[in-house]
């Protein structure tokens, strides 16, 4: 879930720490990737069938075995390494003890999905109601009760260092190993659609990296310094602010949106004074405040985002090597049966990405924007000159492409 409705908040509040790029701005750089997010998302996209009306189901093989994830993290992988950028893949270790409260809130969802689905599945069979609309609601629940296991994430793990990658276990949230590791200089940001992962302070946060080429949506680049200044808040008040918000380890209190969460932590500075301030408002018996802001949970809660449990920087080792290519062409066919043809491309595709140089070009360092005066780099007009004809010059070395 990460942090509720922080991206509305930083675009009023705090507009200058974010701004729009491609994944091709990446280019050389090692970049931390929330894997454990992204082997969910495929486990709900890569699907078949649904189409065409019909009922979608996720990828197999000949033996049943699910396949969604690995052709995800296959293509997906090499598609951003044939920019030029370096993934490091960074999995969940155990959850912390705090979200077993969210953890126990999804299975309910997901117990009451696969209820409806099964509802959905006995009217289409008996020919009750509208055939699309029960094959709709089949669909959309199926992707809700999505069930990630163990087994999916050792077939991840295996693939992505036979494809000659880094694979980081942390010991517990990938979000805040992915923010160790920017803090400490290891990767250049982490990559993961969980707003927390700037309560964990990564100096950089990439949202929709996997995802903007299919989706055709811009990458959103977040800088943590910007996104401070921008707030006017101390560490110690921004980690208060996103509790306040609504995180994985606490509920929310009622009629507590962002905005006024702001405005409460700016004006009673620590969250345990925001919490009295709210609980002597007239509603404060209808709307009880949930019991982990009036209790030493609080404290802990700040720990885990001030002090989480990672496996420190300087201990990680970033290799990266070429691909085991027999060992992938087994793993893929022979193993989980995928199609010899489709793999042999991947295969080569993955092979020449690995050639694409690391140096940044020209255009990482520059920003180059058209200007009524001509190019311009870093926003600032270039004044144009006048000939002996009266027409107006190029700006001096730069390129009108």
């Amino acid at each position: 879930m990460g942090i509720k409705n922080l991206m509305k908040l930083l675009a009023k509040e705090a507009p200058d720490c974010y701004k729009e790029t491609e994944p091709k701005s990446y280019l050389g750089h090692k970049i931390a990737i929330d894997a454990s997010m992204q082997l969910y998302q495929f486990m709900v996209m890569v699907r078949s069938g649904g189409g065409t009306g019909g009922v979608a189901s996720q990828l197999t093989n000949e033996h049943g075995e699910v396949t969604s994830h690995i052709q995800g993290f296959l293509f997906r992988t090499i598609s951003l390494m044939e920019k030029g950028i370096k993934p490091v893949f960074v999995f969940d270790g155990k959850p912390p003890e705090f979200k077993s409260g969210e953890l126990e809130k999804r299975r309910a969802m997901k117990a009451k999905a696969e209820a409806e689905k099964a509802a959905a599945e006995k009217r289409l069979q008996e020919g009750e109601g509208d055939a699309a609309e029960n094959i709709e609601q089949i669909n959309r629940m199926a992707k809700r009760n999505v069930k990630v296991t163990k087994e999916h994430n050792e077939d991840v793990k295996a693939l992505l260092r036979l494809m000659g990658l880094p694979v980081v276990e942390a010991p517990c949230e990938a979000e805040a190993q992915c923010a160790e590791l920017a803090k400490h200089g290891k990767v250049f940001a982490t990559a993961t659609e969980d707003m927390d992962a700037l309560t964990f302070q990564t100096p950089v946060l990439l949202r929709r990296l996997t995802y903007a080429e299919i989706k055709k949506m811009p990458v959103y680049e977040i800088s943590y310094a910007k996104m401070m200044s921008g707030l006017g808040l101390t560490r110690e008040q921004f980690v208060d602010l996103c509790i306040l918000c609504g995180c994985d380890y606490a509920g929310s209190i009622r009629g507590v949106g962002p905005s006024n969460a702001l405005k409460l932590i700016k004006e009673h500075k620590t969250l345990e004074k925001v919490v009295a301030a709210v609980e002597s408002r007239a509603k404060a018996e209808k709307y009880p405040i949930p019991p982990e802001f009036k209790s030493e949970r609080l404290d802990q809660i700040r720990a885990l985002f001030n002090a989480p449990e990672v496996t420190p920087a300087a201990s990680v080792d970033l290799k990266f090597g070429n691909p085991d290519v027999a060992g992938l062409r087994n793993f893929l066919v022979n193993e989980k049966s995928f199609n010899a043809d489709r793999v042999e491309k991947a295969i080569e595709r993955l092979q020449k990405s690995k050639k694409v140089g690391s140096q940044r070009r020209m255009d990482s360092f520059f920003k180059v924007m058209a200007k009524p005066g001509g190019f311009t780099k870093l926003g600032k007009r270039k004044d144009t000159k006048k000939g002996k004809n009266g027409k107006k010059k190029k700006p001096r070395g730069v390129s009108r492409r």
